[in-house]
């Protein structure tokens, strides 16, 4: 068998024991790569790779060969490489995120000398209680015999030690440094690209009627997570739109035609539909573009349509807002708010208002006219907008 068909192998076995894992590793780069002593995962552009030794690969028994596999993808899950710069000592780092992760995988599906709670029986680690738990245990207990001989092991460069009990551990060398290089922009990309992944495997484990390990339920709760509304948009809506709602007419069989019995009679519907225009320039942050998003999400539970329209110095999208798919920024370059403005004064026939989420850094509009919401982030400057055209509003921090 090659190593080829060993891996396919090992990932249809993987699929079939454990689904989500399946799905999450079919989303995965594969390389073969004897510069590493093991395998391990890694970052190419921002998607995700694993990386394995051959020669490692292939002196392990099918069991194991899964194990490695649900072993690398739980680094992935649980967010090891987007979170490995949050640390300073990286070889502690390295022990606590095992010690973490090799509580999901059957112990004899790992090779001997793995990390296991007790591998430190004197320190008393509570069970799956997250990387910073085990990281802070390592750190308080750092003169316990075998913290240190393990510590000192990774220092010296060792690959095992032999612990207190006469037991051999393997020590970890996880090689996430080349994160911590990358600019924040693309560290925030990672993050973002990561809950996707995630979220999507679930749904489709979901849609397959198949189960959502319980490690992973806490994470997706957290994902899938709608702040409270900062603003109470209900209540506005009926308000500021009162006076700018569309009116659309639907024939009805079921209602009585008055004026022509034979013909169907005509449903009268009255429907918001809102322009909604978020502020994609440089100078809005991740955070503040994630809290528009969570106000939209509230914004369309009252009933209206939104449509998106991402602006920084020219328009670069414009599409109707579903919360449930993910929504790719545009932009971030400098801010204009003329070219929607423009947009909006020829299409106001299309839209019940404009609402222009933003952090209200940019001269105010020429030519505004219609019902306008400036809607300013909660760390947003007033300044800029004060006396513009519409109405204004800003977001409790």
């Amino acid at each position: 068998m090659t190593k080829i068909e060993s891996l396919a192998k090992a990932s249809k076995e993987l699929m079939l024991k454990e689904p989500f894992y399946g799905l999450l590793l079919m989303s995965l780069n594969k390389v073969w790569n004897e510069r590493i002593p093991t395998a391990g995962v890694c970052l190419k552009g921002i998607n995700y790779q694993l990386a394995i030794n051959s020669k490692f690969w292939e002196e392990l028994p099918l069991q194991q060969k899964v194990g490695i596999l649900k072993h690398e993808l739980l680094h992935i899950g649980f967010f090891h490489l987007v979170n490995y710069e949050k640390y300073s000592d990286k070889k502690r780092l390295n022990i606590a995120m095992d010690l973490e992760i090799n509580q999901y995988i059957e112990r004899d599906w790992l090779p001997e000398g793995g990390m296991f709670l007790d591998t430190f029986p004197n320190l008393k680690l509570g069970p799956r209680m997250g990387t910073k738990y085990y990281y802070d245990k390592l750190e308080e207990n750092s003169e316990d015999e075998d913290v240190k001989s393990c510590m000192d092991g990774m220092n010296n460069g060792d690959t095992e030690v032999t612990l207190s009990n006469g037991n051999s551990v393997n020590l970890p060398d996880h090689d996430f440094e080349d994160v911590e290089s990358l600019p924040e922009a693309t560290k925030k990309l990672i993050e973002s690209q990561t809950e996707h992944i995630v979220k999507q495997v679930a749904e489709q484990v979901q849609k397959s009627k198949g189960n959502i390990p319980g490690e992973f339920s806490e994470i997706l709760e957290r994902l899938n997570k709608v702040n409270k509304a900062k603003f109470d948009w209900k209540g506005y809506i009926r308000r500021f739109t009162g006076k700018s709602v569309k009116t659309y007419t639907k024939k009805s069989r079921r209602k009585y035609n008055k004026r022509l019995p034979d013909f169907p009679g005509m449903k009268i519907k009255k429907h918001k539909h809102i322009l909604a225009a978020i502020d994609t320039s440089g100078s809005v942050s991740t955070s503040e573009l994630k809290e528009f998003l969570g106000e939209l999400y509230h914004l369309q539970k009252t009933g209206s349509d939104v449509t998106i329209c991402q602006c920084d110095t020219a328009i670069s999208y414009i599409g109707s807002f579903d919360y449930k798919k993910e929504l790719k920024i545009h932009g971030r370059g400098g801010t204009d708010f003329q070219p929607v403005i423009d947009y909006y004064n020829e299409s106001q026939r299309k839209y019940s208002c404009l609402m222009y989420f933003t952090d209200g850094e940019a001269p105010a509009p020429d030519n505004a006219r219609g019902s306008i919401l400036w809607v300013l982030s909660s760390r947003g400057d007033k300044s800029w907008l004060e006396g513009t055209y519409g109405e204004l509003i800003q977001l409790e921090k």
